[in-house]
């Protein structure tokens, strides 16, 4: 019977685990929304007919504007973390010593009752904490919006929509010229994370990025993986917004392309998780000095 609980409970903690984890992918970015977007990290993007929503930022090295100081008494998600971790690790420590989930199950009912709680303190968390960012997220001042002209991006009939500028009068005119250049980095960046080249990377992404992307690669290795992302192509893809702040412009621009994903043994080369071709939307944030190139500076989930 204590082996039986001991194996409920590696079963819960696996489903709490996927529960937060199930919207990972491979791929660049991982599937993770991350990033800087200079002032507008924590402002959801307008929608576009690419991309009508966006998932918040996720991992910035950005601090909201109004973000409590530390020491402040405020909500923190790490304090919903810790109630979590703590009511999750109540129940299991009460079912692995016979007390129950909550005192007084046993059997079949205690294993209902404790992956009842492991959901809906999952699901209670993240609803809290979505609560929390939107009540930190700054409040963005825009302008009114200015047309883009018409451009095929992405090999398509590419939808434009406006890009929203700054009230400061801060325009940012997006040429086709910067079109192809967000398209090219689109498969040169998949390919430089598919061969692990960091130095490739390096030239093409903020080192902020290249910290996420590294560290994805390292997990990879120490699985004994490598992510192999090919036959990259841009489906579809239209502008939700263009800014400049002081010497850096911005552009973020929702992305639907198609793509091979799959994970290979490093050492045998065998295939052993993957699909064949799927179709992926994401919002891409670019960067760029006055006069530099662009380089990527966020991506967010759909």
């Amino acid at each position: 019977m204590f082996r039986n609980r001991w194996l409920i409970a590696l079963g819960a903690i696996a489903m709490a685990f996927f529960l937060v984890s199930a919207d990972a992918h491979a791929r660049v970015g991982g599937g993770f929304s991350g990033g800087s977007r200079g002032s507008r990290t924590f402002a959801a993007p307008p929608a576009t007919p690419t991309a009508p929503t966006a998932a918040p930022i996720e991992r910035s090295i950005t601090q909201p504007g109004n973000a409590a100081p530390i020491g402040q008494a405020g909500i923190r998600p790490d304090l919903f973390g810790g109630l979590a971790a703590g009511f999750l690790g109540a129940g299991l420590f009460g079912l692995l010593f016979g007390h129950g989930l909550f005192g007084g199950m046993a059997g079949f009912a205690s294993i209902i009752g404790l992956l009842l709680q492991v959901v809906l303190v999952v699901i209670v968390a993240r609803l809290v904490f979505a609560w929390w960012q939107r009540r930190n997220m700054p409040t963005p001042v825009y302008a009114a919006a200015h047309p883009v002209s018409g451009h095929s991006f992405g090999g398509l009939s590419g939808i434009l929509s406006s890009a929203n500028v700054l009230a400061t009068g801060d325009h940012l005119t997006i040429a086709k010229s910067d079109y192809d250049a967000f398209e090219r980095l689109l498969g040169d960046i998949q390919a430089a994370y598919s061969t692990e080249d960091l130095s490739a990377l390096r030239a093409k992404v903020t080192p902020e990025m290249l910290s996420y992307l590294s560290e994805q690669l390292s997990g990879n290795a120490s699985r004994g993986l490598i992510n192999r992302v090919t036959d990259v192509k841009l489906l579809q893809g239209d502008l939700a917004e263009a800014w400049r702040e002081g010497n850096t412009d911005y552009a973020t621009v929702a992305m639907n392309f198609a793509c091979k994903d799959s994970m290979v043994d490093r050492a045998t080369g065998q295939t052993v998780e993957g699909v064949e071709r799927s179709e992926v939307t994401e919002l891409w944030t670019f960067m760029r000095a006055s006069g530099g190139n662009w380089l990527l500076s966020a991506i967010q989930q759909t």
